[in-house]
């Protein structure tokens, strides 16, 4: 339970620290952005507030899902509809904090009064987005058994899908994101170990293709995209040295200091931005916390003070941290005046409490 919290918190932290109130998500230089913080006095004089340091989008869209999450459905297609009822009902509200575009664009093509369809948007090859990513790992907790998978697939990829449908490809960053960040939030609860998580994943994307395939949506345009996520994810684990079975030392470059990691970050997003695609977003955050440890400040200097979109990177981060390592270490400046804290902790216990009692449930 107590992991659970930290794990809604966190990712809120993380959110709150790298959006900066936006000033920070998007600016293209982490040697910047670490030289504004070194200004503040560092990581260890911040103050997280509501006023000065709100979560963005992407916070207020895992809270949202969350809620659906544990809402009182019967089937997944009932889940599906109350995730479009809050998407659509939240939309409105999101404006001021900055949105990934395709997160608000895929909110405005759902339709609460199609009980059949409602969930059916159109395939997406304009929209850019990291937002199928950061709403997903309360998915990974609340589907976190490995018995659960099937679940965990389907559930990740019809969110996801609900606001970035694209698989990945060089346009928009879609919901293998999704699929991406709820598996590895599930692998934390269930302590696998962490050098592992990208090798699973791979083997998990094949499950997803399958399931797309049954649902005859779209998939003569996934085909043509589907790979790059694959070959992305496939060229990091081996520029780490941990691609194959047995492979549990990450290396990592002797020099990975800010200016270092901005390079490395825009190599592997598709345009240049560290964190803007569904594939990066998760990629940044797992090599932070392969890096880091239980070094929550390190983490810091990873995934939420780098050149890109920080908050987004930040918040994927947070969250898994939390569910790895808890609330240890973390000063309570950095969450007591947290924006939505209460929601963020009833929820946590509200997931856990879902988790533990939940069946496992079929298509209708």
């Amino acid at each position: 339970m107590e992991h659970y919290k930290a794990a809604m918190v966190l990712g809120g932290v993380g959110d709150a620290l790298g959006y900066r109130n936006s000033r920070w998500e998007n600016c293209p230089s982490g040697v910047v952005i670490q030289a504004e913080l070194k200004a503040l006095g560092g990581l260890e004089s911040i103050i997280l507030t509501e006023d000065n340091w709100p979560v963005s989008d992407d916070t207020v869209m895992h809270i949202v899902t969350a809620e659906a999450l544990v809402s009182d459905f019967w089937c997944l297609e009932d889940l599906y509809r109350e995730m479009v009822k809050v998407y659509v009902d939240v939309v409105e509200k999101i404006h001021k904090r900055r949105p990934d575009p395709a997160t608000v664009e895929g909110c405005t093509q759902l339709k609460p009064d199609n009980y059949i369809l409602g969930w059916h948007t159109p395939f997406n090859v304009k929209g850019s987005g990291f937002g199928a990513a950061t709403k997903a790992m309360c998915i990974g907790m609340r589907y976190c058994q490995p018995e659960k998978l099937d679940n965990l697939v389907q559930v990740s990829i019809e969110s996801g899908r609900m606001t970035h449908n694209h698989p990945t490809g060089k346009h928009p960053a879609g919901f293998l994101g999704s699929l991406c960040t709820a598996l590895f939030a599930s692998y934390a609860v269930q302590r696998k170990p962490m050098v592992e998580w990208g090798r699973g994943m791979l083997k998990v994307v094949g499950m997803a293709e399958a399931y797309c395939r049954k649902t005859i949506r779209h998939m003569s345009e996934y085909q043509e995209n589907w790979f790059y996520f694959e070959t992305k994810w496939q060229s990091y684990l081996e520029q780490r040295g941990i691609a194959q079975e047995g492979q549990n030392t990450p290396t990592f470059p002797k020099n990975y200091d800010a200016e270092k990691r901005d390079q490395v970050y825009k190599e592997w997003s598709s345009e240049g931005v560290g964190g803007r695609r569904g594939h990066d977003a998760p990629m940044i955050a797992y090599d932070a916390l392969l890096f880091a440890g239980g070094d929550w400040t390190e983490l810091c200097n990873h995934a939420m003070f780098h050149g890109g979109e920080s908050g987004a990177t930040g918040s994927i981060a947070g969250c898994l941290y939390g569910l790895l390592y808890g609330m240890t270490n973390i000063p309570k400046r950095l969450y007591e005046n947290l924006e939505f804290r209460e929601r963020l902790e009833e929820l946590a216990e509200e997931l856990h409490k879902a988790a533990i009692g939940s069946k496992t449930l079929g298509q209708v």
